[in-house]
């Protein structure tokens, strides 16, 4: 199945774009997904936290995606 990913922050800098449609098994989970898209792009190993939302809740690894899930990668947020 085809599952949209957002990217925002580092995130999007280190993918190159804002949004991406990855191929994944039917049976994905966002932890998956997470272990793919470091495979495709070894950057994101070097990320030491990163947040993971599907349909905009967020998710822990073990939550499915189903087709049509919006899924997005949060980078930490830092503020003052």
């Amino acid at each position: 199945m085809k599952v949209n990913v957002l990217a925002f922050g580092i995130v999007r800098e280190i993918i190159g774009s804002r949004q991406l449609v990855v191929d994944v098994p039917h049976d994905c989970t966002a932890g998956y997904l997470i272990e793919r898209l470091s495979e495709m792009y070894p950057e994101l190993t070097k990320l030491t936290t990163f947040s993971i939302s599907i349909n905009g809740a967020y998710s822990m690894p073990a939550n499915n995606i189903a087709v049509g899930d919006e899924v997005a990668i949060i980078p930490p947020v830092s503020g003052g």
